[in-house]
């Protein structure tokens, strides 16, 4: 198991280990929840197992605080990963995952894409540009979206890449809705050269500052994200936006909570915007 863990920590049956993933990726009432209701009831516990693995690995930069533990949790799961290949998976997360890996005949490579993406978070708290950025909204966004996309189903062959593009621009986005909680963590994702541009510092951010000169910062990354989430959820081909349809739903859930962080005139740094569950649904629902 992971440092500190032991194999009684951890659910042991089939139903116990897809109920542990159903948890800790897509609790009720969560974004995630809403979006996979959009699937056949027969893909949901793959797909929950496969965002489980994800968020399993991105909660590590927020719940370990030491950088060497938050490495060597890192590095149980790349362990953890070659287990699952080897067929001897030890977490609740990866015994889910066996018949998963098993039935899609997903590459290693893009569990291991995902890590990356954790491993930026545990290196890097500021970018100097969107360059910079956008490798890191790649990694932690992209990766998982196109890992998913080959569980959700496609007809395409670009389809997963063009998923990847849709979960970096996603990601783009939560920057705009979580720039309070990003800050609070220690966190600031805009750029320093965008920051300056506006006249915004770091310390503005995480003092939960707000100013003239922040709202204009807010609405700058906020039309770049809405534009980047609305081009590349029109991207998704046509023949698989049925299936793609939990990332379509996650692009338009994360559209109208961006919309509702700037109707209350960016008022993050202080507190956690967020949507009704009957808004959460409806927009889900309505993805196309």
């Amino acid at each position: 198991m992971q440092p500190h863990e032991t194999a009684d920590d951890s659910p042991g049956t089939p139903a116990q280990a897809s109920d542990y993933c159903r948890q800790k990726a897509g609790p009720a009432g969560s974004a995630l929840y809403y979006a996979l209701l959009q699937l056949p009831p027969s893909k949901r516990d793959a797909a929950y197992a496969a965002h489980a693995f994800c968020q399993e690995v991105a909660d590590i930069h927020a719940a370990v605080h030491d950088p060497g533990v938050a490495h060597a949790k890192l590095d149980w799961w790349r362990q953890e990963l070659a287990r699952l290949f080897a067929g001897t998976p030890a977490h609740p997360v990866t015994r889910a995952l066996a018949p998963v890996v098993k039935n899609t005949h997903i590459a290693r490579a893009s569990f291991e894409a995902v890590l990356h993406g954790a491993e930026m978070d545990l290196s890097q708290m500021r970018y100097l540009d969107f360059a910079g950025l956008s490798h890191y909204c790649d990694a932690a966004g992209g990766a998982p979206a196109e890992l998913v996309a080959h569980i959700y189903g496609f007809d395409d062959p670009q389809t997963p890449a063009l998923a990847r593009t849709l979960g970096h621009a996603i990601t783009l986005g939560r920057r705009v809705t979580d720039a309070g909680v990003d800050a609070r963590a220690g966190y600031v994702y805009f750029p320093i050269d965008e920051l300056q541009r506006f006249g915004v510092t770091a310390a503005d951010l995480q003092n939960g500052k707000y100013s003239p000169a922040f709202i204009e910062l807010m609405k700058f990354q906020h039309a770049r994200a809405r534009q980047t989430i609305a081009e590349a959820a029109a991207a998704i081909p046509k023949q698989d936006r049925r299936k793609q349809k939990p990332l379509l739903a996650l692009a338009a859930l994360q559209l109208a909570l961006m919309d509702e962080v700037a109707a209350s005139d960016y008022q993050v740094l202080h507190q956690r915007i967020d949507l009704t569950p009957l808004r959460k649904f409806w927009r889900a629902w309505r993805a196309r």
